[in-house]
C-alpha cells in the first residue's frame, strides 16, 4: 500500500501525525513528515482516535478557472496567468465531518480538486525549484456559495465559510499525471466531475513557482489546484465524495448551519 501520511487526534485529545498501516492502526511520528518526522515507539488503535484534515496550513492558496472546460462552463476563458484567490484556515474540513450551508447563501457548488502540500519554504521558486518543494498530494473540496461569488466583487466570502474546505483524508508522496479526479453525489454511481489531472492548463510546479513570486509558502501549507467541469449544487442532506486515483476518496455530508445558540450548547 502506498504510504498514507495522516493527522488525528487521539481519545486522549492529543494531536498526532502519522502513518496509516495496512490494520488501520497509526504509527505516530514525532514531528510533521514534511519536517522530517520519525516514527516513535507509539502505535495508535483504530478505535482511539479520530482523522482530522492532514495538515494544518498557515494558508490555503486556490486557484481559479485552471480547467479549460470549467472556464467555458462559467462563461469565460482560461486567464493567461493563475488566478488565485486564499481561503481561510478555519474552512478547512476533515473527511467525514459535514460541510455547514449558511443562510447567506440560496446556491452552494462542489468542487473537486487536487491539493497541493508544501514541504519547504519556497519564495521566488522557478518550476524546476518549485517541484522540489511539493511534499506530497490529497483531495479538497473547494465549497463555493456560488450566488454570492456572482454577487460581490472579490470572493472572499463566497469560498471563505467554515467548513468550505473539505480536505484529506491523508497525504501520499507520489501522483501519476494520468490520476484521474472524479465527484459523485449521493448514490449516483455516475460522476458528476470526471477529469484527468493532466487536462490542469497550469500544471502543480508552475503553480507553486508563480505563488511563490507573491507570497512565501511554508511547510505544511495547501495549494488547490482547480476544478474541472460539471460543478454543481449541493442540497441539504446530499453526500459529495471527491475520489482522485492514487490517493482515495473525500466523503462529506451537508447540513444547515447550526445556530450560534446551538453550536455553543454543543
Amino acid at each position: 500500500m502506498t504510504q498514507r501520511y495522516v493527522r488525528v487526534k487521539s481519545s486522549k485529545g492529543q494531536t498526532y501525525y502519522g502513518l496509516l498501516q495496512v490494520t488501520r492502526t497509526i504509527q505516530v511520528l514525532d514531528a510533521p513528515p514534511w519536517l522530517q518526522g520519525q516514527p516513535i515507539d507509539l502505535e495508535l488503535e483504530p478505535e482511539s482516535y479520530q482523522l482530522l484534515a492532514p495538515c494544518a496550513p498557515t494558508k490555503v492558496v486556490a486557484v481559479g478557472k485552471n480547467y479549460t472546460e470549467h472556464a467555458a462552463e462559467l462563461g469565460t476563458s482560461v486567464p493567461e496567468e493563475p488566478l488565485l484567490f486564499l481561503k481561510p484556515p478555519t474552512t478547512i474540513l476533515p473527511d467525514s465531518q459535514a460541510i455547514q450551508y449558511p443562510p447567506q447563501s440560496k446556491r452552494v457548488d462542489y468542487e473537486g480538486e487536487l491539493a497541493v502540500v508544501i514541504g519547504d519554504y519556497c519564495l521566488d521558486c522557478t518550476p524546476d525549484e518549485a517541484q522540489s518543494k511539493i511534499w506530497g498530494y490529497t483531495i479538497a473540496n473547494d465549497v463555493t456559495a456560488r450566488d454570492l461569488q456572482k454577487r460581490d466583487a472579490q470572493w472572499t466570502r463566497a469560498k471563505g465559510f467554515n467548513s468550505f474546505c473539505p480536505l484529506g483524508p491523508w497525504i501520499v508522496r507520489e501522483l501519476s499525471a494520468g490520476a484521474k479526479l472524479q465527484t459523485f453525489l449521493n448514490d449516483n454511481p455516475e460522476p458528476v466531475q470526471s477529469a484527468l489531472i493532466s487536462q490542469m492548463v497550469f500544471p502543480p510546479d508552475v503553480l507553486v513557482s508563480y505563488i511563490s513570486q507573491v507570497m512565501t509558502l511554508v511547510p505544511g501549507d495547501v495549494i488547490l489546484t482547480g476544478t474541472p467541469k460539471g460543478v454543481g449544487a449541493m442540497e441539504i442532506g446530499d453526500r459529495v465524495r471527491v475520489e482522485i486515483e492514487g490517493i482515495g476518496q473525500l466523503e462529506n455530508t451537508v447540513i444547515s448551519r447550526p445556530s450560534p445558540a446551538k453550536t455553543k450548547q454543543d
